[in-house]
């Protein structure tokens, strides 16, 4: 059984699915690496436009598998340093993809999972979904997570979350900003094609743009160069090929030419 899929439909959604439900998808470091790949893929792919990271079965995933943490276990400093890079590499990667991520959450989400919640731009879960950064109860820390996870929920409740490793409902997590919307399970499917849909009538070009841009502004000091890399932004879009479609579809009435009749 292959532990991570990948399906693409003629919309442009690729969905990432982790595939080992039996184990609760947990995973490990082979699944880590074919996750880094596939994400590596995908940012380089325009005809993507959109990223969801799902799960089979009941859980979304329980975090590190417990054959591998044995194996860790026995590592030596510079071999759970190399570890260590993969799994951050792979976050990295997948936080930092040019298409909008949505992490859809059926059920529980623990340890690195969360950190896989957290580098996604909005999540939706199921009202059962339960979370846990469980990772002090076994002697260990959410470290490669934490700037993910700390930049979803603010710095005060990973202090409290970090500590305790309390189990917290999908409300909770929605409080916190872990997730977004939180639905019953039966109306999961709806609320993420929705999600999907109202994504799909933005323009590709500044959808993308607008991701990178937080990413540009968010926690800089407001300067002069700042300012002027804002001003730049927009007027380059502006100029574009889609920022001219765009602006003459809203002017004259009509739907823009990357929404097709179906949407």
């Amino acid at each position: 059984m292959t532990a991570v899929l990948l399906n693409i439909d003629d919309r442009g959604v690729a969905t990432v699915t982790l595939n080992n439900p039996e184990k609760h998808n947990a995973f490990d470091d082979a699944i880590i690496a074919e996750l880094d790949s596939l994400f590596a893929q995908l940012a380089e792919r325009d005809d993507v436009r959109i990223v969801v990271l799902a799960a089979e079965g009941r859980s979304f995933s329980a975090g590190a598998d417990l054959n591998w943490m044995q194996r860790m276990a026995s590592y030596s400093y510079e071999e759970n340093l190399r570890d260590a890079h993969a799994l951050a590499e792979m976050l990295r990667k997948l936080n930092t993809l040019p298409q909008p991520t949505i992490a859809r959450v059926q059920g529980a989400a623990f340890g690195g999972a969360v950190g896989l919640i957290s580098c996604c731009d909005m999540a939706v879960a199921a009202s059962r979904a339960s979370f846990s950064l469980s990772e002090v109860k076994i002697g260990l820390l959410p470290a490669t997570i934490s700037p993910y996870v700390i930049d979803a929920i603010g710095a005060r409740a990973a202090r409290r979350l970090f500590t305790t490793a309390e189990r917290f409902s999908a409300k909770a997590a929605r409080r916190l900003g872990l997730v977004s919307k939180v639905v019953d399970e039966e109306d999961l499917k709806k609320e993420l094609d929705q999600l999907i849909d109202n994504l799909l009538t933005n323009s590709p070009q500044a959808v993308r743009a607008a991701k990178q841009l937080v990413f540009d502004v968010a926690g800089k000091p407001l300067t002069a160069e700042l300012i002027e890399h804002t001003c730049e932004q927009i007027a380059a879009i502006r100029v574009s090929e889609e920022g001219q479609e765009g602006l003459q579809a809203f002017l004259q009435k009509r739907k823009p030419n990357w929404i097709n009749d179906e949407q």
